[in-house]
């Protein structure tokens, strides 16, 4: 996770760069040109150009965090075996997914669910970050429908490039997450969100780019993800809410 991964650097290389590659290894040994998705994320990129400016696959990452660096070089690594024909590899970049349901994780986007996640169950939820800050997010259903659909992709949809797409999401900022809560649980859910400013947390979350232009996912067949607010009633479909 982001978060772990900035804070204990050793352990992140154990487990975004050394499991993984033991994966991979495994894998072309074992099943040689097997497919496999692996799940990167928009982390490898660094701050964008200028504020605002829509990322593509043709930009160059610039991890801003150790999480971003450690998935980008397994993204090489999968591309390189990918062109040997020693794996079929798939590398899709996730927006934050957004409600991630179970507890809190050691991922810096933790927040983003937790904001919904935990106020929606009537407990207190801390946003360590500022309200004016946005945030690339996706729902689970469409990632697990674009999960899917990287795996049924014909060979030939890559034409001998890079492997890596950038899943479709949307732009949205805290404030607009906070008002989304409001609207959905009332002021008595958005009483639960306590404001505790966290540093480290703003700045890997600051060098996340908030917006990408996903033409080629969309050409490769790729699902776009709907409103907050749907992504919102589709979490209380699935898992409910508490009463309090």
């Amino acid at each position: 996770m982001s978060g772990a991964a900035e804070a204990d650097l050793e352990l992140g290389i154990k487990v975004n760069i050394d499991a993984t590659r033991l994966i991979f290894d495994t894998l072309r040994r074992v099943n040689p040109g097997v497919r496999v998705v692996f799940t990167s994320t928009t982390a490898v990129y660094g701050p964008p150009p200028s504020p605002g400016f829509p990322l593509t696959e043709a930009n160059a990452p610039s991890p801003g965090s150790s999480y971003g660096a450690q998935k980008l070089i397994s993204e090489i690594l999968l591309n390189d075996y990918s062109r040997r024909g020693l794996l079929d590899g798939r590398i899709v970049r996730l927006p934050t997914v957004l409600v991630r349901p179970g507890k809190p994780t050691g991922a810096a986007s933790s927040f983003a669910s937790g904001i919904f996640r935990e106020p929606l169950g009537g407990q207190k939820s801390v946003l360590p970050v500022s309200k004016d800050l946005s945030v690339w997010i996706c729902s689970p259903r469409t990632v697990v429908k674009n999960l899917i659909h990287a795996r049924d992709i014909p060979i030939e949809a890559y034409e001998n490039r890079s492997r890596v797409v950038n899943l479709p999401g949307i732009t949205v900022s805290v404030h607009e997450m906070l008002a989304a809560l409001k609207a959905i649980g009332g002021q008595e859910a958005l009483d639960l969100v306590e404001e505790e400013h966290d540093e480290r947390t703003e700045k890997i979350v600051k060098s996340w780019p908030a917006k990408y232009d996903t033409t080629r996912a969309k050409q490769m067949g790729f699902a776009d993800d709907g409103t907050l607010e749907n992504t919102l009633n589709e979490y209380l479909e699935d898992y409910g809410r508490k009463k309090t």
